[in-house]
């Protein structure tokens, strides 16, 4: 069933008196002295948003450049969590450095955690001891696609990778344009582990390519579409797809 996009403003439940203490501490310089060397042109604008990224970033989250800036802004995973609260098992398969499986965590009973990348694996572990959840969540290095058959859960998270920053620049973002294979080949993949799928998508994607993905099961999955938004900003799309329509 077709569902007119919901508008969720991520800043609606913030608490004013955080929001000025956040803003304080982006004014410090020291933070950013020392970290000077990691800090390229590529990833600046992403470094004076990392609270907005992880709130607990001064307390030890690892990121390399490629997570910066794919890596789900905290407020936006926490409602992807809210999306599968109560679920007993999550996937996430392109959990990156963890910032979206932290939140399913923190609201569901177990999370396995998939990236093809080690480096990004041992990030995201070490982001989710910064979070006290690094129990509830099993770390996998592999690749989505051949683990699949073989994977068993209640929902699938899936924020494949957008291309990286110039994806903005694309005035209709189709599926083909997703990484590392083309959206289809991503959702038919997920299929095979449950029909319940949860997508972040970019905020220009293609909307009738993503409608059609429901008619992609016999019988069709009812679907839901969501716009994320973070401080005014449109960040992306959250997609939920599950059940019969």
């Amino acid at each position: 069933m077709k569902q007119k996009p919901q508008n969720f403003n991520s800043t609606a439940a913030k608490d004013p008196i955080g929001k000025q203490k956040r803003r304080v501490k982006k004014k410090s310089g020291k933070k950013r002295e020392k970290e000077e060397g990691i800090i390229t042109p590529l990833i600046e604008k992403y470094w004076f948003q990392r609270y907005n990224l992880f709130s607990k970033y001064d307390e030890g989250i690892k990121m390399d450049e490629e997570g910066w800036f794919s890596v789900t802004p905290e407020e936006i995973a926490i409602r992807h969590a809210e999306k599968c609260g109560g679920d007993e098992l999550v996937i996430d398969c392109f959990s990156g450095v963890g910032g979206n499986a932290i939140q399913f965590a923190e609201l569901c009973p177990f999370v396995v955690a998939i990236d093809i990348d080690p480096q990004k694996v041992n990030m995201a572990r070490n982001n989710a001891k910064v979070y006290g959840v690094e129990d509830s969540i099993d770390f996998i290095v592999g690749d989505f696609f051949q683990l699949a058959p073989s994977l068993k859960g209640d929902v699938v998270f899936l924020s494949p990778p957008w291309g990286g920053p110039s994806y903005k620049r694309i005035g209709n973002f189709t599926m083909d344009l997703l990484k590392p294979k083309d959206g289809y080949s991503i959702f038919q993949a997920a299929q095979r582990i449950t029909p319940k799928i949860v997508m972040f998508l970019p905020r220009n994607m293609n909307l009738n390519e993503v409608e059609e993905l429901s008619w992609l099961s016999s019988p069709p999955l009812s679907i839901e579409i969501e716009e994320n938004y973070l401080e005014g900003s449109f960040k992306g799309i959250t997609v939920c797809f599950g059940g019969s329509a």
